[in-house]
């Protein structure tokens, strides 16, 4: 492989893992994963009158309507927190999208490892395996990532579909900008991190490959 080849494929592993990192950091670091609406259905002109909104993301619930209006509370994993939820279900659903929280973690772990380590072994190109290493984390990043974003959808799609339906009630919810940023940030670690992992396997190789032929 050439010279300029093999710059610009070093070039592009790191810029992909530098996108793949700096995407799922933001995405676990930001509040607006989902995003929930409840109230009644005034039936004297079918109007809503919205009793509580609330925005939450990995760490922090905020409240925009209702009793706790303007209160931003920190997610506790091992305490519950003094709030007033409207409905068992509301709580239920910020309960559950807490067992999706490590995987993300794991994720942003496993890219950051796997830059440094990647960078690393750009610095010094004789040792190949960190090339390889690197591609590796790069992977189990990627589907760690996913796997927490099943994990949520489904811990919300479950309570959703248990909530009962009642007319002179609504509830709405809809995931909100740093969800989308995740799944944004998924879609392009497939391209990116994946592709800088494959990146770095082939570089790992073609550099084996070129240190066998000196020694042959």
């Amino acid at each position: 492989m050439s010279s300029c080849s093999s710059r610009a494929l070093t070039i592009l592993s790191t810029v992909f893992g530098a996108c793949g990192l700096l995407l799922v950091g933001v995405a676990v670091s930001t509040d607006y994963w989902l995003l929930m609406e409840e109230g009644i259905v005034l039936q004297q002109n079918q109007s809503l009158e919205v009793k509580m909104a609330l925005h939450s993301g990995l760490w922090r619930v905020c409240f925009v309507a209702g009793a706790e209006n303007g209160r931003c509370v920190a997610s506790e994993y091992f305490t519950e927190p003094e709030i007033e939820i409207t409905t068992e279900n509301t709580a239920n659903i910020l309960k559950m999208v807490r067992t999706a929280t490590p995987f993300p973690m794991v994720s942003l772990l496993f890219v950051f490892t796997a830059f440094v380590i990647s960078n690393i072994g750009h610095i010094r190109p004789q040792r190949t395996i960190l090339a390889f290493v690197s591609g590796i984390f790069f992977i189990l990043s990627g589907l760690s990532l996913v796997v927490g974003l099943v994990l949520y959808i489904s811990s919300i799609n479950d309570e959703v579909m248990n909530r009962p339906r009642e007319p002179e009630q609504f509830f709405h919810y809809h995931y909100g900008w740093s969800f989308a940023f995740a799944a944004s940030s998924f879609l392009l670690k497939e391209v990116s991190v994946c592709g800088a992992g494959v990146m770095s396997v082939y570089l790992f190789m073609t550099f084996s490959l070129c240190l066998l032929r000196g020694l042959g």
